[in-house]
């Protein structure tokens, strides 16, 4: 089993390449050596044919050997703290430059050393103009209390402007920050890798996301730009810091800037859809109970003597005859309702199994959005969708995960709370959904503390799973 998964973390492609590297490294190594013999031996020919091929195996290490190698440092790049980086346009210049200086030395021309002069000049104009544009920059943004996945978010940035003579121009703003605790391959490289190796390969990678394009900040002032961004998925988002960016003047160098920010966490609650069939079989006074406290409902709850600005409605009149005082009538305060939602993690899609674990780690490193589970997406929507619907009914409300159970509550602030441990639950992935994978411990505790709260089960089993003890306040919701 351990070798079946280190086998994952290489794949084939990885491997032809790794070897083909090292047969076009040796090959050019040998062909270097005969070519050294070659002139040492004063064998003219042999050497022209060692250096003929020998420039072959340098256009293969080119294609074969130097593209991954970029790709990779490239990644690693991103995730350290670089002021500047080389863009594909900065290389061609670098190239010219290159191409330039060589052909002006050996020729002697000065109209070539003139242009040599000022290609020089115009990287260096553009390296400095760069670096001066991020100086005494501050970002700030702010963000709604509630967002929801798959709606638009209205996000205000705000970019601070501290230079007192020069403005800034061409700024892109983004915010960096972790998605998840650890990688989604942590499990996997912790049973194959020693300790240390596996906490750094668990790492979850650095995620940017931008937000908004600062064409013009004047000198000393603030620019504060409202722009909306849609986040696709339920979950966190951990925000590390700030980075500012530029490509201003000629787009040679890209410099960038990490700014400190507070470290917040950033939750993005689950999708609210409106409910149909999941409420019309439920009885209207399913999980309904009396309550003692004073209200202007329908059902008598005392009688008691008549005091001032008493509701002149409210008076018994027989009971005030037989007493011969004033004598009204009190109410109880109408009736509450008590819900309870359980969510069954249990499902049998998952999409990530599919996977290797070299998948997963070049996935998450390329910031590609990782499929989920289908089936309990949808789920978390529907229990999300009947909290939401019950708390509009002032209805007091317990969510069970499995068996976490919280304390119930009533009003949008238990709402919010419900819903961020959705936006946070994972699938619990099972061969098969039968009552031996099941965790029904907490619903059976919140039945029989609480005999009058209605249970909707949001789950894939079917309802003679359930413990018998809770059939008649049951209602199942399939996902």
């Amino acid at each position: 089993m351990k070798f079946s998964k280190l086998r994952q973390l290489f794949s084939l492609r990885d491997l032809r390449n790794g070897l083909l590297a090292f047969l076009v490294i040796v090959g050019g190594v040998g062909l270097a050596l005969l070519t050294l013999y070659a002139h040492r031996t004063e064998q003219p020919k042999l050497a022209g044919i060692a250096a003929a091929v020998s420039l072959v195996f340098v256009i293969l290490i080119l294609i074969f050997v130097v593209p991954p190698l970029a790709r990779n440092a490239s990644k690693e790049a991103n995730q350290l703290n670089l002021p500047f980086e080389i863009t594909i346009g900065g290389a061609i210049m670098i190239a010219l430059i290159v191409i330039v200086a060589f052909s002006a030395w050996n020729t002697g021309n000065n109209l070539l050393f003139l242009v040599l002069s000022f290609l020089t000049g115009a990287m260096m104009v553009g390296f400095m103009a760069g670096a001066i544009m991020l100086k005494k920059l501050d970002v700030k943004m702010r963000f709604p209390e509630t967002i929801f996945a798959g709606e638009e978010t209205p996000i205000l940035v705000t970019l601070n402007n501290r230079k007192k003579v020069l403005p800034s121009i061409s700024v892109v703003a983004e915010v960096r920050g972790n998605e998840r605790e650890r990688s989604i391959a942590a499990e996997d490289l912790h049973d194959i890798l020693p300790k240390r190796i596996a906490e750094r390969l668990s790492r979850a990678p650095i995620v940017r996301r931008t937000l908004d394009y600062f064409v013009h900040v004047p000198r000393s002032q603030m620019t504060e730009s409202r722009t909306f961004h849609v986040f696709p998925n339920r979950g966190r988002f951990l925000i590390k810091d700030f980075e500012i960016s530029t490509k201003f003047p000629f787009a040679f160098f890209r410099h960038r800037r990490r700014l400190p920010a507070k470290e917040t966490e950033l939750i993005v609650f689950p999708p609210i859809d409106t409910l149909d069939n999941e409420i019309d079989s439920v009885p209207l006074d399913a999980g309904k109970v009396m309550t003692n406290l004073k209200g202007s409902g329908q059902d008598l709850l005392a009688l008691r003597d008549y005091h001032p600005n008493d509701d002149l409605r409210r008076v018994d009149w027989k009971a005030t005859a037989r007493s011969r005082h004033l004598i009204v009538r009190e109410f109880a305060a109408e009736d509450d309702k008590k819900i309870t939602v359980f969510l069954d993690r249990r499902t049998t899609d998952d999409p990530l199994a599919k996977l290797t674990i070299r998948q997963k780690i070049d996935a998450e490193q390329d910031g590609a959005e990782l499929k989920r589970s289908e089936d309990f997406e949808r789920a978390v929507r529907k229990a999300a969708s009947l909290i939401a619907h019950f708390t509009e009914e002032q209805a007091e409300i317990c969510l069970i995960i499995d068996d976490e159970e919280r304390e119930p509550g009533i009003g949008t602030r238990h709402l919010h709370d419900c819903l961020k441990r959705l936006a946070v639950a994972d699938a619990r992935h099972v061969d098969l959904i039968g009552p031996e994978t099941a965790r029904f411990e907490a619903l059976v505790r919140r039945a029989s503390h609480d005999s009058n709260s209605h249970i909707f089960a949001v789950t894939a089993a079917p309802a003679s799973d359930f413990p018998p003890e809770i059939a008649d306040a049951l209602t199942v919701v399939h996902f």
